[in-house]
């Protein structure tokens, strides 16, 4: 599970650089072209970028599934727990158990909404075609305005992200009844560090925080 793991992570890093690095070059485009530089700004007004709206829009709409599915992983989405830790053990199993249910039983449905959707709007026609079956009377399906991709592919982001989710959901399962402990992220913990380091990090934040009660 360590690649799959490191694939939601590169996917979620990926699509975040990407959006923000396009988001970047389209609003130096906006405004150089407001320069009146010559040859440079008739270079500029032949670019177009009308696309990167459209195309950041769809890359953060995929960053969220995905990343939504590394919530449910590494226990970062908000949750209110206070009565459930002061439950009597049995019952806060049997709570945990129930949310967790709930929490794949739900993805579940949203994956398998999300996965007819797309197969009636252009997935069905594609993978036969694709695969020189007979398409009959199916059609491709409609395409974003500007980018002009097919919405099957775009839309695809709410069955997979859902469907990931109840596997994690699954995986989170499982490790509360292995070992009885759920993923709790530690937001003061930097990534890359080891634990010595982070030890660091923290020490000069507690050292203010004594001084100044």
């Amino acid at each position: 599970m360590k690649f799959l793991d490191h694939l939601e992570e590169w996917i979620i890093a990926a699509l975040m650089g990407g959006a923000t690095l396009i988001i970047f070059i389209s609003v130096l485009h906006r405004y150089g072209t407001g320069f009146n530089i010559p040859i440079v700004q008739d270079w500029l007004l032949s670019l177009h970028f009308s696309w990167a709206q459209e195309l950041c829009i769809i890359m953060f709409v995929w960053m969220a599934k995905f990343g939504a599915a590394y919530g449910v992983r590494a226990g970062v989405h908000v949750g209110v727990d206070v009565l459930v830790t002061r439950l009597p053990t049995e019952w806060r199993n049997a709570t945990v158990y129930t949310a967790l249910a709930c929490g794949m039983i739900f993805t579940g449905i949203i994956g398998t909404l999300g996965l007819t959707f797309v197969w009636e709007n252009g997935m069905h026609y594609a993978i036969f075609h694709t695969l020189g079956l007979s398409v009959g009377e199916l059609t491709e399906g409609p395409t974003t305005p500007d980018l002009e991709w097919p919405t099957w592919i775009v839309y695809s982001a709410v069955w997979m992200g859902s469907y990931l989710m109840c596997f994690r959901f699954i995986q989170v399962a499982l490790a509360f009844y292995r070992t009885g402990e759920l993923p709790v992220h530690d937001h003061a913990h930097v990534e890359g560090l080891s634990d010595e380091e982070n030890a660091i990090q923290l020490q000069p934040a507690t050292a203010a925080t004594k001084g100044g009660v």
